[in-house]
């Protein structure tokens, strides 16, 4: 029976998949993988064998089409991201859509993100939240971070290692300050790492300290 399956990955350790998830990469006919090199190492760890082909920002416009029709055909595919939940910030949303308007199922599994675990561990509230991924790196931006400034719930945002004190410093110009925040780095990995204060008291920590990893930078509501 033909169906999509969308496979959350570990976001760092390779213990934080689930049983479900292994066990439907050891069904699926083929798998779909951001960066096949990565994820032919999680399959390895796990004995898993199985076709994989690259599906990624540059491509999924040009592949959409075909690969809906081979899942059409009568095959079941997994679509897993580099690390943690496919289409969150990551490739997946165009074949998602394509999929369910040829009435092919799609199937989420839970799993891994980053969001989450920074979210609770930031010792912000979290009853209510406003996940934004990515900010605009050039047009744009300042219109989002006026709007997110305005928020009365915790804003989540995603940050590489070259933009982060760039983007921390316009957070402070934007949000003031004093607002609280938090800021996480390498989530479950070894060097795994959490900063909480102000805005300006984790601009003091980095500018003292060498930036490496993925970041999640978490900020207070306005009150």
């Amino acid at each position: 029976m033909s169906k999509l399956f969308i496979v959350p990955t570990p976001i760092g350790n390779l213990e934080d998949i689930t049983l479900r998830a292994l066990r439907i990469l050891k069904e699926v006919d083929f798998i779909l993988a951001e960066d096949t090199r990565n994820t032919a190492v999680l399959l390895k760890h796990y004995n898993i064998s199985k076709p994989l082909h690259a599906y990624h920002q540059n491509n999924e416009h040009q592949l959409v089409n075909k690969l809906c029709s081979q899942i059409a055909e009568g095959k079941k595919a997994a679509l897993v991201s580099d690390a943690g939940m496919p289409a969150i910030s990551d490739p997946g949303f165009l074949l998602i859509r394509e999929c369910l308007k040829n009435a092919i199922p799609v199937e989420t599994l839970p799993g891994p993100t980053a969001l989450l675990p920074a979210l609770i561990n930031s010792g912000l509230p979290a009853d209510k939240f406003f996940f934004e991924g990515f900010l605009p790196t050039k047009k744009g931006r300042t219109t989002r971070l006026k709007f997110l400034s305005e928020l009365p719930f915790t804003v989540i945002i995603y940050e590489s290692p070259h933009r982060l004190l760039k983007t921390l410093e316009q957070l402070a110009g934007y949000f003031s300050k004093e607002r609280k925040a938090s800021v996480s780095r390498e989530l479950t990995k070894i060097y795994e790492e959490t900063i909480r204060g102000t805005l300006q008291e984790i601009i003091l920590h980095f500018e003292q300290s060498a930036i490496k990893g993925e970041f999640v930078i978490v900020v207070d509501g306005l009150k």
